[in-house]
């Protein structure tokens, strides 16, 4: 039986660690096969994506008191699917320049961010566990 997240290798930027811990068990059920965690604002650069390890991504808009939208921009340059799961209301400023990425809003329900996630994923060109050439 396919699973929501079959296939898909995640990159989550989280630097609550209890939030990253259950983000990672919960894409790993909905059968992401990878997921890698970043939870430091110096540790978000284009390297992360040279492996070609990363199908998707989970975004907060902020770490360690920085934002991540230049991280989200350069996902978007590499046409890389991703959401944010953020303390932050779906109508900050921030998001002006991110149409159509979704935002789920913390506290959040697990279904809503699978949800999303699989939804970016599905309007993708690569698709999920697909490597595009």
């Amino acid at each position: 039986m396919k699973k929501t997240l079959d296939g898909a290798r995640v990159l989550l930027v989280e630097d609550e660690t209890m939030i990253a811990m259950n983000i990672e068990a919960l894409c790993k059920e909905h059968g992401a096969e990878d997921v890698v965690t970043i939870a430091s604002f110096n540790a978000l650069g284009p390297d992360i994506l040279e492996a070609g390890r990363i199908s998707t991504a989970i975004l907060d808009i902020k770490i360690s008191d920085n934002w991540t939208d230049e991280f989200a921009r350069l996902l978007q340059s590499r046409r890389i699917p991703f959401i944010f799961a953020t303390g932050y209301a779906a109508n900050h400023q921030v998001f002006e320049t991110f149409n159509g990425v979704a935002i789920v809003e913390k506290p959040y329900k697990d279904s809503d961010l699978i949800e999303a996630l699989a939804q970016a994923i599905g309007s993708s060109p690569a698709g999920a566990g697909q490597q595009s050439d």
